[in-house]
């Protein structure tokens, strides 16, 4: 009666109830794997983590992180779109709709691969600077790399990646150039910041958050027209004078194309319910805010398909190329 209850739960949670006969019929028995395609400790690695724990206890069973970096996302995508659609492999990938505006050759579909799961939040990216960059806002940054073209490093997280994107936005619109340097992730990418190895980059709001509250790393500005609440002291691109600076990075959680609905359904009711119940976490630890109109597998994947098109459009635009 129990397993029940908790099935009926679940499906109602994702607006599902004429599905519920048939969620009845699966239930997970074994941990069921997050992969996350990038290092530890970047933006998708905190988020994956934070829901995990919430969408473990509604499951029944463990939601272990694996992390498969490589490639700007592709190499851990990749693997969970070749994995079994048996219901325990999801992957959590905020470069997924990125990589095929600047990846030349995508071992796999980045649409029709997939099945959506559920939106685990959005967030904006944050130009930052090390500390020692003689560079104490967005104006003066953006001096000094036109008076030193070429001299300044730019940490990215990989080919590919939302970081990436965002960097080669930037370039565009502020005119300016630089040497972009590829890490295996977020995480190792801010570590190169921290450190001095890079002088600036645009890293997501998770992945630089605790350094740019501890002084590690000095925000600029925020990738937004209004200020976020995780950085209420840190103008907005529109503020701080980088019109068109524009870039929110989503969270799509999505299982390998193929498994069955049934599946789906119950996977997304938990994994939607925990992103719910982790809200604040969200919001505090990694600046990640939860929206509402994703609650089917085709809103997911047409927020995707909306994603590819719109980055696609704006690096065609901006003269770059897939490489």
């Amino acid at each position: 009666m129990m397993q029940r209850r908790t099935a009926l739960r679940l499906a109602l949670a994702a607006g599902l109830a004429p599905n519920v006969a048939r969620a009845q019929a699966w239930r997970p028995t074994r941990p069921v794997r997050l992969v996350v395609p990038f290092a530890p400790g970047g933006s998708n690695d905190i988020v994956g983590r934070i829901i995990a724990e919430a969408a473990g206890n509604i499951l029944g069973q463990p939601v272990v992180v694996e992390n498969r970096a490589g490639a700007g996302g592709v190499i851990g995508a990749e693997h969970a779109a070749r994995s079994p659609a048996d219901g325990y492999t999801v992957l959590i990938n905020s470069a997924h709709a990125s990589v095929p505006a600047l990846v030349a050759r995508v071992p796999y579909d980045t649409v029709n691969d997939f099945v959506g799961i559920a939106v685990a939040g959005f967030s904006p990216h944050v130009l930052v600077s090390n500390p020692r960059t003689a560079a104490t806002n967005a104006a003066e940054l953006i001096a000094l790399l036109r008076a030193n073209p070429g001299r300044l490093n730019f940490a990215s997280a990989g080919i590919g990646s939302g970081v990436h994107l965002a960097g080669e936005i930037f370039r565009g619109i502020s005119n300016t150039q630089f040497e972009m340097v590829h890490y295996r992730g977020g995480g190792p990418g801010v570590a190169a910041l921290v450190s001095g190895e890079a002088q600036f980059g645009t890293p997501t709001m998770a992945s630089s958050l605790g350094q740019v509250r501890g002084g590690g790393l000095r925000a600029l500005a925020v990738a937004s027209s209004q200020r976020s609440p995780a950085l209420p002291d840190v103008p907005s691109a529109t503020e701080a004078g980088i019109r068109g600076f524009i870039f929110e990075e989503f969270f799509p959680m999505l299982a390998p194309a193929g498994t069955p609905a049934p599946i789906v359904a119950v996977l997304g009711a938990a994994f939607q319910t925990a992103i719910q119940q982790s809200a604040p976490r969200l919001n505090e630890l990694a600046g990640v805010v939860p929206r509402a109109g994703y609650e089917t597998s085709d809103q997911v994947m047409n927020l995707v398909r909306e994603g590819v098109k719109t980055y696609t459009d704006v690096l065609r635009a901006a003269g770059v190329k897939p490489e």
